[in-house]
C-alpha cells in the first residue's frame, strides 16, 4: 500500500482517551442514571420499542467489572456518507476488544448495512487495522446507504449474526443509521437472541447532537477543511479584488457547517437556512440582502467578497419548499407518464396544468438550467435531489439580474463578477484532526465497554469535549431517548430527531452580533490547514461552535 509521509507519521499517533478508559479494563464499572424517555410521542414509541424503551443512561466509573475480560465476537458497520475519523472508531473498538480478551474477534461488514444483510464480511486483524489508524475515509470496509427496516432485511440480518455467532453489532452512522440500529436491537430481542446492537454518532453535517451527544464525529475535521479553502479564497479575493465567491457548503438539513465556517473565516455574508425559514424570507428577499452588501461594499471601493450558502437552503425558502413539495407529489402520482418525457420544454408544458399556478410561475422564473435540475435529478422515490441543485449558480444569476436593473436605474455603479463553488466531498475523507482522531477512538473504545457490559440499544457517548481528553466523560445513551415520530412515505415512523441550528444558541447569536460589520468591511480570517503537531491550543482545539455551546 502506497502511503504519504504524513500518513506514515499519523500511523504512529496515539489517540488520547478519557482517563477512565486508559487504565485496566476490569476497573471500568457502569453507573446508571434514571429511566429515560423519548423527545416526544413517548407512549407510541414505548409500544414500538417494548424491550428497549426507557433504559437509563450509562456512565463509566472506576470500579470492578469482570465482564470486560470475556471473549467476544463483534461485527461493525460503516453506514451512510463518509466522515473523518470512522477508521479510528473501528480501531478503538478493536483495541478495546483485544485489551479485554486477546481472543476476541472483530468482523467488518463490507459495503455498509447490506454487508450484514448479505453476510459479506472481512475478519479485521491488527495488520489491517494498523494500515488505517488516524486516516480519513471509510475504505477499510466500505460504506453504503441500505436501510435495515423491512421484515426480510431484519430477518436476514439476524441470520447473519447467528451464523457468525456474534455477541454484538456496532453501527457507525448518522440519525437514520442509528434509528435502524435501534430497530435492529429491538428486533433481536423480540426474536429471543442476546445479540446486542450499539451505535456511534457520525455525520459531518453536525445535526446528530442533543443534550447527550455534544458533537457528531467528522464535523470538526470537515469544518476545518472547508474553512481552510474558504480562507484561501478570502485571501485570494482580497488580493485580486475583483471576484465575489458564492460558496455552497455541505449540510442538507441543517446549517451547522455554514455557521461554523462563518465563525472561522468571517465572510461578508453567510446565509442560515433556519433563520430564513423562521423569517419566511422569499427568494427575492434573500437576493436583495446579498445585493445590499454588494452595493455597500462597491461604494467603499470593494467589488469583491465571500458568500457562504448552506446546501439545503432552497428547502427553507417558503415558496421554493412549496414548489418542491408540489413537484414531488405531482410527479410521484404520475411517475410513468412523466418519466417518458425527455424534453425540458415538454416537461414544463406537462407540469403547467398539473401543479398550482403559483408554483409553476416560480419554476418559470428560475434560470432554465436551474429549473431543469428540479425536474431531472430525482431520487429513487421520485423526489427532487436538493443537494444537486446548484444554489450558488441560482443566486449568482439572480443577483446579476437584480444588479443590472439597479445599474440601469443609477442605484449601482460597481463591477460584479462572480464565481461559484461547492465544498462537500472535499471534507468527507480528510485526514481527521487530532480532536476527531481522539474522539472517534474514544467512541469506539466506549462501544466495546457497552458491549462487554451487556447493554443493547445504546449509542456510544463521550461528553465534556471542550476539556482535555483525559477529562472527557464516557458512557452510553439509550437510542430511544433521541427519537420522535415523523410522517414518512404516508406513515408515522420512529426517527432520531435532527438538530437544526438553534437561533437562540450562543453560536448563532455570536455570529448575528458580528455579521453586520463583516457585510460592509473586509474582516476575513484565514485559519490555514489543519494542524497535527504543535501546542495543544492549536492542534487539539475543537470547533468554535462547541466552545461557545459548552465553555462557561
Amino acid at each position: 500500500m502506497n502511503v504519504s509521509a504524513l500518513q506514515k507519521v499519523r500511523y504512529g499517533y496515539k489517540p488520547k482517551l478519557p482517563a477512565i478508559l486508559g487504565g485496566n479494563v476490569e476497573d471500568i464499572a457502569i453507573e446508571f442514571g434514571s429511566p429515560t424517555g423519548a423527545i416526544s410521542d413517548k407512549e407510541e414509541l414505548r409500544k414500538i420499542f417494548k424491550l428497549t424503551y426507557g433504559k437509563p443512561a450509562a456512565t463509566f466509573k472506576t470500579g470492578k467489572n469482570d465482564k470486560l475480560k470475556r471473549e467476544l465476537k463483534v461485527g461493525v458497520i460503516l453506514s451512510g456518507g463518509q466522515a473523518p475519523g470512522g477508521h479510528n472508531v473501528i480501531a478503538g473498538l478493536f483495541d478495546g476488544l483485544k485489551k479485554g480478551n486477546s481472543s476476541s474477534v472483530l468482523y467488518g461488514f463490507k459495503g455498509g448495512p447490506s454487508g450484514l444483510i448479505e453476510n459479506k464480511t472481512i475478519l479485521l486483524t491488527k495488520e489491517i487495522i494498523d494500515e488505517y489508524r488516524n486516516t480519513g475515509g471509510f475504505d477499510i470496509i466500505g460504506s453504503g446507504r441500505t436501510k435495515i427496516e423491512t421484515p426480510e432485511q431484519l430477518s436476514a440480518s439476524l441470520d447473519t449474526a447467528k451464523k457468525l455467532n456474534l455477541d454484538a453489532v456496532v453501527v457507525i452512522g448518522g440519525d437514520d443509521s442509528n434509528t435502524n440500529a435501534a430497530l435492529l436491537a429491538e428486533y433481536f430481542l423480540e426474536n429471543g437472541t442476546a445479540i446486542q446492537v450499539i451505535g456511534c454518532p457520525k455525520t459531518i453535517d453536525g445535526d446528530l447532537k442533543n443534550e447527550h451527544i455534544e458533537a457528531s464525529f467528522g464535523f470538526d475535521t470537515a469544518c476545518k477543511t472547508y474553512s481552510e479553502l474558504i480562507g484561501n479564497l478570502c485571501r485570494d479575493t482580497n488580493s485580486a479584488k475583483k471576484y465575489w465567491h458564492f460558496i455552497k457548503l455541505m449540510g442538507r438539513s441543517a446549517s451547522h457547517i455554514a455557521l461554523e465556517c462563518a465563525l472561522q473565516t468571517q465572510p461578508n455574508i453567510c446565509l442560515i437556512s433556519e433563520e430564513i425559514e423562521e423569517k419566511a424570507m422569499s427568494l427575492e428577499k434573500v437576493v436583495d440582502q446579498i445585493c445590499q452588501s454588494i452595493i455597500k461594499r462597491s461604494e467603499n471601493g470593494c467589488n469583491f467578497g465571500i458568500i457562504l450558502i448552506p446546501e439545503g437552503l432552497v428547502e427553507f425558502i417558503p415558496e421554493i419548499k412549496k414548489l418542491i413539495n408540489d413537484l414531488n407529489d405531482t410527479i410521484a402520482d404520475e411517475e410513468k407518464d412523466f418519466s417518458v418525457i425527455t424534453s425540458f420544454i415538454d416537461q414544463m408544458y406537462w407540469l403547467s396544468s398539473r401543479i398550482p399556478e403559483t408554483s409553476y410561475r416560480i419554476l418559470q422564473s428560475l434560470p432554465p438550467d436551474i429549473a431543469q435540475q428540479f425536474l431531472v435529478d430525482r431520487d429513487p422515490h421520485g423526489n427532487v435531489q436538493v443537494s444537486r441543485i446548484e444554489t450558488e449558480k441560482l443566486l449568482i444569476g439572480m443577483v446579476e439580474k437584480k444588479l443590472a436593473v439597479k445599474k440601469k436605474d443609477g442605484q449601482y455603479s460597481g463591477k460584479f463578477s462572480a464565481l461559484g463553488h461547492f465544498f462537500g466531498y472535499e471534507g468527507r475523507c480528510a485526514f481527521p484532526s487530532n480532536f476527531d482522531s481522539d474522539y472517534c477512538y474514544s467512541l469506539g473504545f466506549s462501544a466495546f465497554v457497552l458491549i462487554a457490559s451487556g447493554l443493547t440499544g445504546y449509542i456510544s457517548s463521550v461528553k465534556n469535549l471542550t476539556a482535555p481528553a483525559s477529562e472527557w466523560i464516557a458512557g452510553g445513551i439509550p437510542l430511544t431517548t433521541m427519537m420522535d415520530l415523523e410522517h414518512r412515505h404516508g406513515a408515522k415512523k420512529p426517527v432520531i430527531k435532527k438538530a437544526l441550528v438553534d437561533l437562540n444558541g450562543k453560536p448563532f447569536k455570536t455570529f448575528a452580533e458580528k455579521r453586520g460589520g463583516w457585510a460592509d468591511k473586509t474582516c476575513f480570517l484565514v485559519p490555514g490547514p489543519i494542524q497535527y503537531f504543535g501546542p495543544a491550543e492549536v492542534c487539539d482545539a475543537t470547533t468554535i461552535t462547541l466552545s461557545l455551546e459548552y465553555k462557561s
